[in-house]
């Protein structure tokens, strides 16, 4: 009988209530598990993730979780790796510079839209060891090379640029968990919600002069898809500036 079909087949209640599949803990790999883990806070967020529930996913029990995965702290430097891994950088490397950080930079973007909970994981202060993420930061130095930066500003342009994206990003998981909670998007919960004490503020132009102004204008475009362009552009033109006063623009 193929080991899928085993799987999804439960066999009778153990001590203690837990159900268990056959052939679950027989097959139980750290793949197996990182992939549930990713599935898991892909569909419910990080906060419904935990080594019980990927237990209780596999159908299998919480302790042999244990012999592939130490703990969540490394489960989560597993599913790390993998989902930057499902979306490798391109080759060969982009030959000039801002090319090459604004692929990086849109890429990420990428990953943090597919996963929303992945963001809040990242640190740039305790930075995870996680391979397939470090590479990004290399790829960035990488592109750097050549223009006129010290070791120090190449590293800084690489771990600000990646800072900006994840701040951003933070608000993927946030804004799904909101419309979860009020069953509204970002625009419904505006037009719903925000209306009276969004007029309320823009009515007080002595207090508020610049939203009062703002108010009496075009509308504008503040979605996270507007932010993040708008701020990746500007720091890579600041980027450009310190590269030109180095003398290392071209090439």
């Amino acid at each position: 009988e193929p080991a899928a079909r085993r799987e999804a087949r439960p066999v009778a209640q153990p001590a203690g209530g837990r159900r268990v599949r056959v052939g679950g803990e027989r097959d139980l790999t750290r793949e197996r598990i990182v992939a549930t883990a990713v599935r898991v806070a892909d569909e419910e967020g990080l906060a419904a993730l935990s080594m019980r529930r990927v237990a209780t996913e596999l159908g299998v029990a919480t302790m042999s979780l244990y012999r592939h995965v130490p703990g969540k702290d490394e489960l989560l430097r597993f599913m790390m790796d993998v989902v930057f891994r499902e979306q490798p950088l391109p080759e060969p490397p982009a030959s000039d510079w801002r090319e090459g950080l604004e692929t990086i930079a849109r890429l990420q973007w990428r990953i943090y839209r597919r996963h929303p909970w992945l963001a809040s994981t990242m640190s740039f202060t305790r930075p995870v060891p996680a391979p397939d993420a470090a590479l990004h930061t290399e790829r960035s130095m990488a592109v750097l090379v050549g223009r006129g930066l010290s070791w120090e500003e190449m590293a800084q342009t690489s771990v600000a640029l990646a800072a900006f994206v994840c701040g951003l990003a933070v608000h993927f998981e946030r804004e799904a968990q909101a419309e979860q909670d009020s069953g509204l998007s970002a625009d419904e919960w505006m037009e719903r919600v925000g209306d009276e004490d969004h007029e309320r503020l823009m009515a007080d132009p002595e207090r508020f002069p610049m939203f009062d102004a703002l108010n009496r204008g075009p509308e504008i475009d503040l979605s996270l898809e507007a932010l993040f362009e708008f701020g990746m552009a500007r720091m890579l033109d600041g980027v450009g500036l310190v590269i030109e006063r180095r003398g290392g623009a071209d090439g």
